[in-house]
């Protein structure tokens, strides 16, 4: 699986991720849940005002429909007599002022704190309320009977009903059932209503059909039964009110004149209650109902804020300590991953120190000659024996791996300072044997006066002369001195021959005439080894028949200079860049680089005296050394030496003349 923005670069980061996923998670479902319960209470909260913004204006329209039912019953009834004609004419103007009100506060209202279920049954009576007009001019122009109108009337109330039961539906529980039995108990003014229209109808008829009483007589039965069965489920304040109305005179008169309506059966139905006291019954009951209804939804309003509050306030403290749990949960996790990622650094601190400090400066003490303690170089880790967790066990392997590389460095160092003191051995054994060669050859020279065996021994002095050089090569390479000593300053042009006299092809090197210029007689063997290392390396890597020229001259500070040019195809980049390194840092000699076994020698030679070295490309193509010798390895002549050097020009030009030179201007102690 791949990380969809990127791959946490770090321990700390990793643990932290897989601490936030679950709680975020956790958060989500957190949210979710809260958003869904305190959802339903926001909404018990809103009840109230969402039924005074619509459900107020629909019960005003409602009650204005009624009362024109009742006049088109008793406009339809009566004939034409025009008295209930102007009565319905003034009531319908009112009943357009109270729907108008409903319309307007149904398009223009809240409709977002609705439900979607609200919003269609809002829509719906909005509807239904178009159907009036058409009502209206049937009823205006006789063209229903006044039944039937009453009948088509009460069909436009009824989807008021379900906007007072849909506007109380997000209640649960004994709210939900209070707010029902309330919108039941609605229904009884509209069956109170109903019987005045019937009433109102029959009385201006004269008559009533068999069909019609049974409608009244059902109505009647109806409001009663409701009223019986929803009153004894309201709450105890809601249904003291209705108690209360029941003990009253007005409820009294009120089933009174049913019954009345009931004894005179379908005949005397319209002459049963006498008009004036019936309209006063009718009127003062519808009324009464109104504010009792309104009174118990008020009540269940004020019982579901106040329950939706407590609700509100648990939900709150819930959601408040499930916010300190994610927090705590969070922090913890930070916090963990902190502690780990602290220790993980120590030990990554320790390896770098270990890897940047520690073991080069153990490495260079120990190439220093001191003695190393391992276990005070490596001391453990604080704490890292303590703890016993993964994080602890690699601690305690990382000090294990820690002390056995100090303790591998220490064997190491020595086993090399062996390697050194039996080459070293081995090399000093050789310069003896060599010197008492050349001592022997020298010797042999000066006796013979026979050419050919003359220049046969001048070629064994040079052989023997290559072999001193490589065997000094590996005292230095040791770290010791070579043995030889001289007691006075010798020219720069005889420790240059002397140099160029050491090398195989000394015939392809051409040397300048140089300023009287001497080097200073502790000096004389290295320089002349340093400038053999260099000249021998300009004729190995140059072709065979190219000459390898050189120029001199003195530095801005005093120093002298010697260039050494070759012709070959010179060093890439990388050769030249590793080939400076070998020459600034000859301390870091590496045997397996057995090629720059002469860079090494003239880097420890260099570094011995102060004497600069440097590498760069030859105008010939090939590779130009230019050697900087400082005003301490140089030194002034003196008269003696100047006629030693007379002396040793004169013994040959043949390959031990340089040599020769040197040894005769300022005498050796050879070892």
């Amino acid at each position: 699986m791949r990380w969809p923005i990127g791959r946490p670069t770090t321990v700390r980061a990793r643990i932290v991720t897989l601490a936030v996923a679950p709680v975020i998670a956790l958060l989500a479902l957190w949210s979710f849940a809260m958003w869904s319960v305190t959802g339903e209470l926001r909404a018990l909260v809103r009840v109230q005002g969402v039924y005074e913004e619509f459900g107020t204006p629909v019960d005003t329209a409602v009650g204005q429909v009624q009362i024109e039912r009742r006049l088109s019953a008793a406009y339809l009834g009566a004939g034409h007599r025009t008295d209930t004609a102007v009565d319905l004419l003034e009531q319908q103007r009112r009943t357009d002022r109270a729907v108008g009100a409903m319309r307007d506060a149904i398009r223009d209202g809240d409709r977002d704190r609705l439900s979607g279920r609200q919003r269609q049954v809002l829509d719906a009576v909005a509807e239904s309320s178009g159907a009036l007009e058409s009502l209206r001019r049937r009823v205006l122009s006789r063209d229903i009977t006044w039944d039937r109108a009453v009948d088509e009337f009460g069909a436009l109330v009824e989807p008021g009903f379900d906007v007072q039961s849909s506007l109380t539906s997000r209640q649960a529980g004994q709210l939900a059932r209070e707010a029902q039995v309330v919108t039941e108990l609605v229904r009884v003014r509209e069956f109170v209503s109903r019987e005045d229209a019937l009433v109102a109808g029959a009385r201006a008829a004269g008559t009533l059909t068999d069909r019609q009483y049974d409608t009244l007589t059902a109505t009647v039965e109806h409001r009663r039964v409701f009223e019986r069965t929803y009153v004894p489920d309201l709450p105890a304040d809601s249904r003291a009110l209705f108690e209360e109305f029941r003990r009253g005179d007005l409820y009294r008169e009120l089933t009174a004149s049913e019954d009345a309506l009931l004894r005179a059966g379908a005949d005397g139905a319209g002459e049963a209650v006498a008009a004036g006291s019936w309209r006063t019954t009718t009127d003062r009951a519808v009324e009464r109902y109104m504010l009792l209804c309104t009174e118990s939804a008020v009540n269940a309003a004020e019982r579901a804020r106040a329950f939706a509050h407590r609700e509100l306030a648990r939900a709150v403290a819930v959601g408040v300590l499930g916010l300190v749990a994610v927090g705590l949960s969070l922090w913890q996790a930070l916090r963990g991953a902190r502690r780990i990622s602290r220790r993980l650094e120590a030990l990554r601190d320790a390896a770098d120190v270990l890897t940047a400090r520690q073991l080069p400066d153990v490495m260079a003490r120990l190439s220093a000659g001191e003695e190393v303690d391992a276990a005070v170089e490596a001391p453990p880790l604080t704490g890292a024996e303590a703890v016993t967790d993964e994080i602890g066990q690699v601690g305690r392997s990382f000090d294990a791996a820690r002390r056995a590389a100090v303790e591998a460095a220490v064997r190491q160092a020595a086993l090399r300072r062996g390697m050194d003191a039996v080459l070293l051995n081995i090399a000093r054994r050789n310069q003896a044997l060599v010197h008492r060669q050349l001592k022997l050859v020298d010797t042999l020279e000066r006796r013979t006066q026979d050419p050919d065996v003359l220049e046969e021994l001048f070629r064994i002095d040079h052989l023997t002369t290559r072999m001193r050089r490589h065997a000094e090569g590996l005292i230095i390479l040791s770290g010791a001195a070579p043995g030889r000593r001289w007691r006075r300053p010798v020219p720069v042009a005889d420790v240059v021959s002397s140099a160029v006299s050491e090398i195989e092809d000394y015939a392809r090197v051409e040397v300048p005439p140089m300023e009287r210029l001497g080097v200073a007689a502790d000096a004389v063997a290295d320089v002349a080894h340093l400038v053999a290392e260099l000249v021998e390396n300009a004729t190995l890597f140059s072709p065979p028949h190219t000459r390898v020229t050189m120029r001199t001259g003195r530095a801005a500070r005093g120093g002298f200079v010697l260039e050494v040019d070759d012709r070959g195809l010179g060093l890439s980049a990388e050769q030249l860049d590793l080939a400076r390194r070998t020459l600034t840092r000859p301390d870091d000699f590496d045997p397996t680089r057995h090629e720059r076994l002469g860079l090494y020698v003239v880097g420890r030679l260099a570094a011995r005296h102060g004497i600069q070295v440097t590498l760069s490309g030859s105008p010939y193509g090939g590779t130009t050394a230019a050697v900087l010798l400082p005003k301490g390895v140089l030194a002034p002549l003196d008269a003696e030496t100047d006629g030693a050097t007379d002396g040793a020009a004169d013994h040959g030009a043949d390959e031990g003349a340089g040599e020769a030179a040197v040894r005769s201007a300022a005498g050796t102690d050879d070892p």
